[in-house]
């Protein structure tokens, strides 16, 4: 999973972009809100996380941008202790959730979490395919109740298959998705994930959708590799 981080305090950017990374995200950062509208605009992105007080263009306007160019990416708004009504504006503006200043790294992950999940259509924090478990709030994958260790990025394309369970998803989708902004992106490699994720996991749940990428599937009902 990918994500946004718009925030212009230098020394909160690093300890929340450490923070996002040490919780299975790529994370790319501006420090302004024009180079942040221009990310959120042209990049692909699975939530973002922006502060209303940014340089240059305010994060407001930003949002509100965003949503005249009908980009639906999920977006959690990190507002002052006594700004009620910059809550209602950012919420007005096309905002999905918003968090106080200051706060808890650990509710801004919750808060991540729960967002990514309600824009792919999924309630629960576990999520399933066949025997295969993968639980968002601690990143741990079983199969059948016993534990599989992935890297990191093995368990990022996975997280992403799992969010989006029957969508056929290309290579490139799949490498924006799980690299940042400054990763040497080769979707070559989204082979080798695949195919080491399926060897560890046993079942073999990514369909391989000739021509067109990937397909999670329910292990039962997999008819190609």
């Amino acid at each position: 999973m990918r994500l946004l981080l718009v925030e212009d305090d230098p020394d909160l950017s690093r300890q929340m972009k450490t923070v996002l990374e040490g919780d299975g995200y790529a994370v790319d950062v501006s420090a302004d809100g024009e180079d942040g509208h221009f990310l959120g605009e042209t990049e692909s992105y699975d939530a973002i996380v922006l502060d209303l007080g940014l340089p240059i263009m305010d994060g407001i306007s930003v949002l509100t941008k965003w949503r005249q160019a009908e980009i639906s990416t999920p977006v959690l708004i990190l507002t002052a202790r006594d700004g009620w009504s910059e809550k209602v504006a950012g919420l007005d503006a096309g905002a999905d959730d918003y968090v106080t200043k200051p706060f808890k790294t650990e509710e801004v992950l919750a808060r991540v979490r729960a967002l990514i999940r309600r824009a792919a259509g999924q309630a629960s924090p576990e999520l399933n395919c066949g025997l295969v478990t993968l639980n968002t709030n601690t990143s741990k994958v079983s199969v059948d109740g016993m534990p599989v260790r992935l890297t990191a990025q093995e368990y990022k394309l996975l997280a992403y298959l799992m969010h989006h369970p029957e969508k056929i998803i290309s290579r490139t989708e799949l490498t924006e998705h799980i690299y940042d902004q400054d990763f040497d992106r080769d979707s070559n490699t989204i082979e080798v994930f695949v195919t080491r994720v399926r060897k560890k996991l046993g079942v073999n749940i990514i369909n391989t959708v000739r021509g067109l990428g990937y397909q999670l599937v329910n292990a039962s009902e997999q008819n190609s590799k």
